[in-house]
């Protein structure tokens, strides 16, 4: 079964930075257009970026010029660089193949002072 592997996540204070990573036993879904969304407690889920298959990226307006989403070919990732971090950036992140609309597990980011 192909799965979608999230890491990177952890506890973070304000202003640091933290790279996630997505890793999937199938490398086809990593190299196609891919996605990173997050989830607040109480709250729906949220679109970050997407990267395609070109390597052209695209943000949500609420992230951009502070995340930037990329793919590493070598290791067969997806990474999310996040920057500049806020409390409010508290989610589970979560990426996700946008050609199969298949979901990871999540990764638990906390941003806490």
């Amino acid at each position: 079964q192909v799965r979608l592997v999230e890491s990177g996540g952890g506890l973070m204070q304000p202003g640091q930075s933290l790279r996630l990573s997505c890793t999937s036993s199938e490398i086809s879904w990593i190299r196609s257009t891919m996605g990173w969304y997050r989830q607040a407690a109480g709250k729906e889920r949220e679109f970050l970026a997407t990267i395609d298959n070109r390597g052209s990226p695209y943000y949500a307006d609420s992230v951009k010029g502070r995340f930037i989403i990329s793919r590493d070919n070598v290791k067969h990732a997806v990474l999310l660089q996040m920057n500049n971090l806020k409390l409010e950036d508290t989610a589970v992140y979560y990426c996700k193949s946008e050609v199969w609309n298949y979901w990871g597990l999540g990764t638990q980011v906390t941003v806490s002072s």
